[in-house]
Formats: structure tokens, sequence, C-alpha cells
């Protein structure tokens, strides 16, 4: 079984994230930030992993801390569970539409860590969540993770429609990335992935 836990405590946050890779789409998600929680439960539904998350944060400042350290931790979470990479996929990439929005994820397990983003700026609150902190959230991911993350957003007008469409589709895209295929080798010319 792939799995991880990673328990991270600040002067700003106190978090504990689970993660098992071969998981039926399962967990419980607890976070002080609402929109965040909901895109979590996405996360968790869409990729098939197990996933549990218990978060404290100083959102009394704002939602920036508690929702950079979630993606530090499930990026770190990733990492562990994939472990050394052998026989997995390694790229995924999957597009959904959820209403006017399409959002369009393309993943590399590559072991170097970058996050780009295209589409309309995600400005504005959908409920008290601000919608650039979706960038601080798939950004801490993609760090902590080591993997190449893009993140196209092709329309939309609808703030909510546009997050959500993205996280379901890095879901999607990530669920492709670490399958497991035939052969047992590491996904590379260079027979390493870092």
């Amino acid at each position: 079984m792939r799995k991880a836990t990673v328990n991270r405590e600040t002067n700003e946050t106190k978090i504990k994230v689970e993660l098992s890779i071969e998981g039926s789409g399962i967990g419980t998600i607890k976070t002080p930030v609402g929109f965040l929680t909901h895109m979590l439960d996405l996360l968790l539904h869409h990729s098939g992993f197990n996933l549990s998350v218990d978060a404290v944060g100083d959102v009394e400042v704002d939602y920036h801390h508690t929702v950079e350290d979630i993606g530090i931790c499930i990026g770190r979470c990733i990492k562990t569970a994939i472990g050394d990479k052998k026989g997995i996929n390694r790229y995924g990439t999957f597009s959904v539409p959820m209403d006017e929005a399409r959002a369009r994820v393309l993943v590399d397990i590559s072991g170097r860590p970058h996050y780009r983003y295209e589409g309309p700026e995600l400005k504005g609150k959908t409920g008290d969540f601000d919608g650039e902190l979706t960038h601080e959230f798939f950004k801490a991911v993609s760090l902590h993770a080591g993997i190449t993350l893009h993140v196209i957003v092709e329309s939309g007008d609808n703030l909510h429609h546009m997050i959500e469409a993205s996280f379901k589709a890095f879901a999607r895209a990530l669920k492709k990335a670490v399958t497991i295929i035939p052969g047992n080798a590491v996904p590379s010319s260079k027979g390493v992935l870092d």
C-alpha cells in the first residue's frame, strides 16, 4: 500500500494529513476554511485516494497560512506515498467541464517541482475564500510533492466553477499519473526521477 502521514505544527497552523493512494475515495476533511474543505472533499472523491485532513489555523488573520500549509502537507504525503516511482505512469492529464467553466490539468511526477497557471485571474471571493489562494495551494502541493503541475482554465465566468473544475481535473490527472503500469521500471530514460 502506498500511503503516508504528515504532521505539521507551526505558530500559525496545526495540521495532520493521511493519504493512501490505493484507496476508495473515503476520508474526513476538517478545516476552518469552508470552501477549501469542499475542494478537498472533491479531491478525495475524484482521485479515488483515501484522504483525511485535520487542520486548524490562524484564520482570524486570513486563510493564507492554513491553505498553504495544507498544500504543503498534502504535497509531502503524495511524495512519500509514491516512493521510488517505479512502475508509475508518471504523466496525467484531464479536462473537466463545469457549466460555463472548463479546466485542464497536466501532471508530471518528475521530481522537478514547477507550478504554472494559465487562464482568467482568480480574483475575488467565493464565499469568504479568496480565489487567489488557489494558487498558493497548488504551488505548495507542487513544490512539496516534487511534481510539475500545469493548471489551465480554458473558459469560465463563475469563480467557484473555475476553481472547482481545476480541483477535479487535478484529482483525475494525478490519479492517472500515479497509476502503476506493467514493467515495474522508473519511467525515465535517465533511470531516475528526481
